[in-house]
């Protein structure tokens, strides 16, 4: 029997030839990565576990990104922990306000990751990395905290669902809409503690920020993992950022997966999930005007530079609607500076829109932009749960960038064609 990529990547780190689906085992680790939330936790572990020195200061990964530039003496206090033990450990890949971003935004920018790679982070949407051809999930603090010691992990191989996408991409239609639309059809628990293949045309098609989108959210259909494998795009993607090796793996012919999907992306439009579930996807043909109060472009799930340059071809000689607020985050300093050399950050300023310093903010709730009661929200973030962004009785909204923007210029969600339409 045949292997999928996933499990020779988990085979590979476990010094077996095989490794089949339910199989608990003990894999190597090439990197751990751990935030201002989750590393504290996993901090004060290690410590009470009298553990002296992590396993290898250049495979661990620190990123204050989701209350930081810190927003209040607590997350302070959170990352004063994370940056004492950095200091004290000699932590490599530390990555403080003024250097750091979106920390999965991050990662890949930094080539911290390559093809082949085993990757754990205690954050949920570690799994972004499966873009990139690794293995990569989400773990408990305690689980950061045993691997920051040992470099190992127990798993149980997952069992696969392969996604097939065929044809040609619409208009506006992105690899956020590829998975919003995955997540619509399997619904939210429909690869529980499975691992999400994507494959076909569309997918090769795709460049490696929309697949970052696509492996980021696989997490919100259950999946212990999201992945791609790798091709030429991959490889220039890795090569020009990365020195490290790196292993190209795919998934045998006769490799069993336990259901498979297959796609005609000619059916697809741009997606919009509705509250309060990413599973309540729509077409954007079928949104009934609804106003919304404000607009976040930004977070590990679109972020990155191609997201700026779709929200600033819309927003480009329009202004945001008068009753909307508008908030886009760059996912790195590198994606920062980019916008501002290509006159991206002034398209957005002299639309009305508000411009912050890398930070996870508002997608989890925590600040700068936070909703009040019966406000509206449409984000391209990855969660729309109640209360995520905000008060309980708020609304969250999720899309690509363009629709996002095109939202913000109309005062409700709004297909990029209207905003196109409009300027001509």
């Amino acid at each position: 029997m045949g292997m999928t990529i996933t499990q020779k990547i988990l085979a590979d780190h476990t010094g077996k030839k095989y490794v089949e689906p339910g199989e608990l085992i003990l894999a190597d680790v090439d990197m751990v990565l751990g935030n201002d939330i989750t590393a504290p936790v996993a901090i004060k572990e290690f410590y009470k576990s009298g553990c002296k020195k992590v396993f290898d200061r250049k495979k661990i990964a620190l990123v204050p990104d989701h209350f930081a530039p810190n927003k209040d003496i607590k997350s302070a206090q959170q990352c004063k922990t994370v940056r004492d033990f950095a200091r004290e450990q000699g932590i490599e890949n530390y990555f403080e306000v003024g250097k750091m971003g979106i920390e999965h935004a991050l990662l890949p920018e930094k080539g911290m990751v390559v093809p082949g790679d085993l990757v754990i982070g205690a954050d949920s949407h570690t799994c972004t990395y499966g873009a990139l051809g690794a293995f990569s999930t989400g773990v408990g603090s305690s689980d950061m905290a045993a691997a920051m010691m040992m470099g190992k992990i127990w798993f149980k191989v997952p069992e696969t669902i392969k996604f097939i996408f065929n044809g040609k991409l619409n208009p506006w239609v992105t690899g956020k809409d590829l998975i919003l639309y995955t997540i619509g059809q399997i619904g939210v628990d429909g690869a529980l503690y499975k691992a999400m293949e994507f494959s076909g045309e569309a997918i090769t098609s795709l460049s490696m920020d929309e697949r970052f989108s696509i492996t980021n959210m696989a997490v919100e259909a259950g999946a212990k993992s999201g992945i791609i494998a790798p091709d030429q795009k991959t490889i220039k993607y890795v090569e020009e950022r990365s020195n490290k090796p790196y292993n190209i793996y795919e998934s045998d012919d006769d490799a069993e997966y336990s259901e498979i999907f297959e796609f005609d992306c000619s059916q697809i439009e741009p997606q919009v999930a509705l509250p309060h579930l990413p599973e309540n996807t729509v077409g954007i043909s079928s949104i009934d005007h609804i106003l919304i109060d404000q607009v976040v472009i930004g977070s590990c799930t679109n972020g990155r530079i191609e997201d700026m340059r779709a929200a600033a071809k819309i927003l480009k000689n329009q202004k945001v609607h008068p009753y909307v607020r508008l908030i886009i985050i760059p996912a790195t300093q590198e994606v920062y500076l980019q916008c501002i050399k290509e006159g991206i950050i002034e398209i957005f300023i002299e639309a009305g829109a508000v411009v912050s310093t890398p930070t996870c903010g508002p997608c989890l709730g925590g600040y700068m932009g936070i909703l009040a009661e019966g406000e509206k929200a449409l984000a391209t973030t990855n969660r729309n749960f109640v209360g995520r962004m905000g008060h309980p009785k708020s609304e969250v909204y999720l899309s690509n960038p363009a629709v996002a923007a095109a939202s913000a210029v109309m005062g409700r969600i709004a297909s990029p064609e209207e905003v196109i339409k409009n300027a001509v």
